[in-house]
């Protein structure tokens, strides 16, 4: 890993063993949130990625709730874009779209504003972490019934042993760093 702002990011990711339960390692972003020179490498490393994937192609970036609330508004001002926000279901005002999906123990909503988007709008989606995949396939479903083109599928982290990218299907998906 020759690249400096990747040692940078690298450097600022915590483990912590068995959080929040048993036999789960637990990744931590805090340390890369509390150092600005590693917070704007991941976002310069990101939007690198993004102009050499999509060029001028992108006309939003959509940050998941709620650590891709952290990422999704600085990637999206590094690339002069705005960002759309998709929320945990029951969180935003006025008209929205809906979609559930499963967990682990349970079922969950996320939504967006019925006008966040226009159909045919090209989109980025981030968030921090890829585990299971889950939460980032609902966010593209929601996205296709405002009719929206998903390009990307982004994080900061992705837990490769959790196979959460298969659940993507045929959306790209780019993560900074694997763990097993």
């Amino acid at each position: 890993m020759a690249d400096p702002q990747l040692q940078l990011v690298v450097q600022r990711i915590r483990s912590f063993p068995d959080f929040p339960t048993p036999g789960v390692l637990f990744r931590d972003i805090s340390p890369l949130l509390k150092d600005p020179n590693s917070f704007r490498a991941a976002i310069c490393l990101l939007a690198n990625h993004l102009k050499k994937t999509h060029g001028g192609k992108i006309d939003y970036i959509a940050g998941l709730d709620s650590r891709g609330f952290l990422f999704g508004p600085s990637l999206a001002q590094e690339l002069g874009l705005g960002c759309v926000l998709i929320r945990k279901g029951g969180k935003l005002p006025g008209p929205t779209v809906s979609t559930s999906y499963t967990l682990e123990y349970g079922k969950a909503d996320l939504e967006i504003q019925r006008d966040a988007l226009e159909p045919g709008q090209k989109v980025v989606i981030v968030d921090d972490l890829l585990a299971t995949g889950g939460t980032m396939r609902a966010a593209c479903e929601l996205l296709g019934q405002l009719r929206a083109e998903v390009l990307e599928c982004l994080s900061v982290v992705e837990l490769t042993s959790l196979k959460g990218r298969e659940k993507l299907g045929a959306v790209p998906f780019f993560s900074l760093l694997q763990y097993e």
